[in-house]
C-alpha cells in the first residue's frame, strides 16, 4: 500500500466527534450547570475535544472547564463514556464525563463565565437535573452520579442508557 493509498483509506473512514465535560458539585451535592447562549437549555462545563491538535479527552475537560467557568480544576476519574448516535448532520459522538470534584464556597465565588458562549450558571439538585438538561445528557449525568454514589464505574452508556 502506497502512502497515497493509505491517505485515501484514512480519508474514507467514519468520522466520530469526541466531547469531554467535568461533573462539578457543591458541598450539598448539587450539580453545576451552565447556560449556553447558542442553544436552549443547560449543559455541563465541557465541549469538543481538540483531537486534531493532539488534545486528549481529559485535557479537553480541563481546558473547557477553565475556559467556560474560569476554574482550573484537577480533573478526577472517568465517570462515564457515552456513545451518542448520529443526529441529523452531526456525526456520532463519544462523550467523556469526568469527576470535576466538589466546589467550595471560595470556588463558587471565583467562577467567571466565558461571556462569548455562556449566559449564566446555577447549582441544580439531582431530582431537578432532567428538567434542565437534554434527555441524553441528563441520563449521562445521573449515571455518573450513581458511579460516584456507589464507588463503581465508569459507566458505559449508549445514548445515555447503561449497557453491558
Amino acid at each position: 500500500m502506497t502512502a497515497s493509498d493509505y491517505a485515501a483509506y484514512i480519508a474514507g473512514l467514519p468520522r466520530v466527534i469526541a466531547s469531554a465535560a467535568a461533573l462539578c458539585r457543591d458541598e450539598q451535592g448539587r450539580v453545576l450547570l451552565v447556560e449556553p447562549n447558542y442553544r436552549e437549555g443547560w449543559a455541563l462545563p465541557g465541549g469538543t475535544v481538540e483531537s486534531d491538535d493532539g488534545e486528549t479527552p481529559r485535557q479537553g475537560a480541563r481546558r473547557e472547564t477553565l475556559e467556560e467557568i474560569g476554574l482550573d480544576r484537577r480533573i478526577g476519574r472517568l465517570l462515564a463514556v457515552d456513545w451518542v448516535p448520529r443526529m441529523g448532520i452531526r456525526p456520532p459522538l463519544v462523550a467523556y464525563l469526568y469527576d470535576g470534584g466538589v466546589l467550595t464556597e471560595e470556588d463558587l465565588k471565583a467562577i467567571r463565565l466565558q461571556e462569548e458562549e455562556l449566559l449564566s450558571w446555577r447549582l441544580v439538585p439531582r431530582d431537578e437535573l432532567a428538567a434542565h438538561l437534554p434527555d441524553v445528557t441528563a441520563r449521562r449525568v445521573l449515571a455518573a452520579l450513581d458511579v460516584l454514589d456507589n464507588g463503581t464505574g465508569p459507566a458505559e452508556l449508549e445514548n445515555g442508557h447503561r449497557v453491558g
